[in-house]
């Protein structure tokens, strides 16, 4: 029987790193060195190795994630394996799923622990992220399944998975819809399909936005009695601080405080202003409450709802509908299908 031919790609991040003379952790390791830690990958899969950067992945920018989706949308193989640091992975896998629309499985794993420490999860991840690549059901339904992370035996969806502790083991999960599947010795047991709505929605819209030019979103969380002075530096400036966006981290169900509410309604006025709950996600409210700091108001007002998206996957979707060019009508309606 032929095995697949799998891709993987190394970013970096702690997965990536080795201990420098001071025992502090550094980046080092390559795509090649990942593969030999984990012999039994042969066993599975054809594997080809490829070390596009080694950088932690709080230092990759848009840039690169664009280019890196274009280097998977032109590999002929059976299936793509990334692998890259924890810190924004659930902003770099959902970029990757919006730019992205192929017929096999991509994969986004990474490590908890660094090689250093007692038990590090990185050849386990990978083992495990290959192993979802090779897996027969998973193959079969790659399309509808979009951009995957593998984490501690479990398979999240790039729209929902978030890093949910900065430290444990465990930091991953996806607290609306729950995992796709589990590993369990060496078996994919399937679990759920994915609702794709709103992806195919965002796909649609924003066509090819590689060649687009950067566009700066801000993203501001807003807290008790928030007086609003940043949203008054971004109104009040020329070039809006050279921000072409902003994402607000609202409140409860699309709330703000009172007194930063004049701000808020002015900013949509200037730039595309997307409102995401702080809460972490979760369709928001639109028609409960009313008073000039509730969405009802904020939605007359012209501000854009984020639905169930965390404000950091908002950001990631904002900034591709701005590099694409669309109007503010346009992104209103990619992100109103998001609920």
């Amino acid at each position: 029987m032929t095995r697949p031919r799998i891709k993987v790609l190394a970013l970096g991040g702690t997965i990536a790193t080795r201990p420098d003379a001071s025992g502090a952790m550094q980046m080092g390791l390559g795509a090649d060195d990942l593969v030999a830690a984990v012999p039994i990958l042969a066993t599975l899969a054809e594997i080809d190795a490829e070390t596009v950067s080694r950088v932690g992945s709080h230092s990759l920018g848009f840039d690169q994630i664009h280019a890196l989706a274009a280097r998977i949308a032109a590999l002929e193989v059976d299936g793509v394996v990334v692998t890259q640091g924890t810190d924004t992975l659930e902003e770099t896998s959902f970029l990757l799923d919006l730019l992205l629309d192929r017929d096999i499985p991509v994969i986004v794993t990474a490590a908890m622990r660094n090689p250093a420490l007692t038990s590090p999860d990185g050849p386990g991840n990978l083992l495990a992220a290959v192993r979802v690549a090779c897996d027969p059901w998973v193959r079969a339904h790659a399309r509808a399944l979009g951009v995957m992370v593998v984490m501690l035996d479990e398979v999240y969806a790039a729209a929902d998975v978030l890093k949910v502790h900065p430290t444990r083991l465990n930091a991953f999960a996806a607290p609306q819809a729950g995992p796709l599947a589990a590993l369990v010795e060496d078996r994919v047991v399937p679990l759920a399909l994915p609702v794709r709505d709103a992806i195919v929605v965002a796909r649609a819209r924003l066509g090819d936005a590689s060649g687009g030019k950067e566009s700066p979103v801000a993203l501001l969380w807003l807290g008790l009695d928030e007086p609003g002075y940043l949203l008054e530096a971004i109104v009040d400036h020329r070039d809006q601080l050279g921000y072409r966006g902003v994402v607000l981290g609202a409140m409860g169900g699309g709330h703000v405080p009172e007194r930063a509410t004049p701000l808020v309604v002015r900013l949509a006025g200037i730039v595309p202003t997307v409102v995401s709950p702080r809460a972490g996600g979760g369709p928001m409210l639109r028609q409960t409450y009313g008073g000039p700091s509730s969405e009802i108001a904020l939605r007359k007002a012209g501000l854009i709802w984020g639905g169930r998206l965390h404000p950091l996957k908002a950001r990631v979707l904002l900034e591709t509908c701005l590099r694409a060019g669309l109007g503010r009508a346009t992104i209103a309606e990619v992100f109103d299908a998001f609920g």
